[in-house]
């Protein structure tokens, strides 16, 4: 342990784990069917949605790497912000009613509905691929912290890995046994005590500089730290005001929309209403908890005065370890666990519920209510969980911030997703094979941009060819995914006929 990590902040940490652990299996322990396990009977209120998305979406990386953004830029992000909040509006106008009509169980069977089965095994496994890619990394990010305590009493090389096998044991467990239900109750107490450990560093780092925040303040404002709109138009630079607006409420159509870790929490609501509130509240409370932690961000400047870190995700945990008072610092500490408890709890039960509804019921012709259904959804959980967790162990050290790495992977795929749904909804003519050729051709327009600059350096003959791609930002990528897909599908619909059916050739 840390010399500064007392049996105070030990017990703390063994508590709260404990305790948390404790909640899931006891709120979870009535499990009858598949609806239950995957849903929670449709019978969560819709406070208890909006705070679990939040935990969902932000928690181990708000308060990791969010801070980092800051300490190393301004409080750009925070345009980003402001597109969550109008992409959210457009989910729960246009996108949930949709759902509630149904009554569906996962996002992908209302393009079934719409187009057929094929599109939705499609997009189905598209969104395995894509949730199990950037949850690893999200889980990679919270063992830094437990990486950085236990540091003094174990090799370098065995850190991470003893973290992230630790984790990922203690989710799995509770996941496992309380599907659902189990992961929004946890996730209300372990939001609340993250937001308590930001406040906690708000204080501690204005009573620790002379002259308090005022003084902080003031400094990062002379550094231009303090800005947050930048009004000019450029594709290569994530934190615009165009590129918040415009692309942030793309990807968050595309994460609150489209991807079945969100839409499967604004299902257990109890209403349309309730998950129209839930997803709309949610926004406003992310632009909230993303500008305290960027403020954290500018009081972690003014402390280490801007030195340089190994990686950006460390100067925040750093602080933890290093200031944080007996106590405090084991609650803070284990809150950082938690928070990456909520994030592998939420994706284990995502992406069974998705094997389970999408890929498994389809083919055996099950029903939902079925017993096998539940045992065989518990499966594919623990199986999910066991991969997430070798995931994360795969994952490299860096200097890029993760929040960046785990947003760029999601918005890989997510223009796809989200222009399938579009164009089921706005393109009439558009059928199955329109909308597989239409996001087909979405996901390599995105490779192709994402990996543009690894080909270039491959092939240097392409070079001149790739260099307008090779630096688009990632808040992009949702849009030109989305746009690709839609005009593809559109002009397929269009230009290519459906084949009529045959006549009916019976007496």
């Amino acid at each position: 342990m840390s010399s500064r990590f007392g049996w105070i902040d030990l017990a703390v940490v063994i508590a709260y784990l404990g305790g948390t652990t404790l909640l899931g299996l006891w709120v979870g322990r009535k499990q009858r069917d598949a609806t239950t396990y995957f849903v929670a009977d449709r019978d969560i209120p819709w406070w208890a949605v909006m705070v679990s998305v939040v935990a969902t979406e932000t928690s181990a990386l708000t308060f990791i790497s969010i801070p980092g953004l800051s300490y190393l830029g301004n409080l750009g992000f925070l345009q980003i912000c402001a597109g969550y909040i109008l992409g959210r509006i457009v989910v729960a106008t246009v996108l949930l009613p949709r759902y509630f009509d149904g009554k569906l169980v996962t996002a992908y069977t209302l393009l079934e509905t719409r187009f057929g089965p094929t599109t939705r095994r499609f997009t189905a496994i598209t969104f395995l691929a894509t949730r199990a890619l950037a949850d690893s990394v999200r889980i990679f990010a919270t063992a830094i912290p437990v990486a950085l305590i236990i540091g003094p009493v174990m090799p370098r090389e065995y850190l991470m890995p003893v973290s992230i096998l630790g984790l990922g044991f203690i989710t799995v467990l509770y996941t496992y046994y309380g599907g659902m239900r189990a992961v929004v109750w946890t996730e209300l107490i372990q939001a609340a005590v993250y937001l308590l450990g930001g406040v906690a560093a708000v204080y501690l780092l204005g009573r620790s500089t002379v002259g308090g925040w005022g003084e902080i303040l003031s400094a990062a404002g002379d550094a231009g730290k303090l800005q947050m709109f930048d009004f000019s138009f450029t594709l290569n630079n994530p934190h615009t005001l165009p590129a918040g607006l415009v692309g942030g409420a793309f990807l968050a159509m595309a994460s609150h929309g489209a991807d079945q870790l969100i839409v499967q929490r604004l299902l257990s609501a109890r209403s349309l209403r309730d998950a129209q509130r839930a997803v709309i509240g949610s926004g406003i409370v992310v632009f909230l908890q993303f500008t305290l932690f960027l403020v954290v961000g500018l009081g972690l400047w003014s402390a280490f005065g801007g030195r340089t870190f190994p990686a950006t995700d460390a100067v925040f945990p750093t602080f933890i370890v290093e200031q944080m008072p007996t106590g405090l610092l084991g609650l803070v500490v284990a809150a950082v666990i938690a928070a990456a408890m909520s994030t592998q709890s939420g994706s284990i039960n995502s992406l069974a519920a998705t094997t389970t509804h999408d890929i498994y019921l389809p083919l055996t012709g099950r029903s939902a209510d079925d017993p096998e259904t539940l045992r065989a959804g518990k499966r594919f959980a623990l199986i999910w969980g066991v991969a997430l967790t070798l995931g994360a162990l795969l994952y490299p050290e860096g200097r890029t911030p993760v929040v960046v790495i785990a947003l760029s992977i999601a918005s890989f795929t997510y223009g796809a997703l989200l222009g399938g749904f579009f164009l089921g909804i706005f393109v009439p003519r558009a059928r199955q094979r329109d909308a597989i050729v239409g996001m087909s051709v979405g996901l390599v327009a995105m490779a192709f941009i994402v990996f543009a600059r690894l080909v270039g350096t491959a092939v240097p003959a392409l070079a001149p060819v790739l260099a307008p791609f090779e630096s688009i930002a990632w808040p992009w990528f949702v849009l030109i995914g989305t746009t690709v897909t839609v005009s593809v599908g559109a002009a397929t619909a269009v230009l290519v006929p459906t084949p009529r059916p045959a006549p009916d050739s019976r007496p």
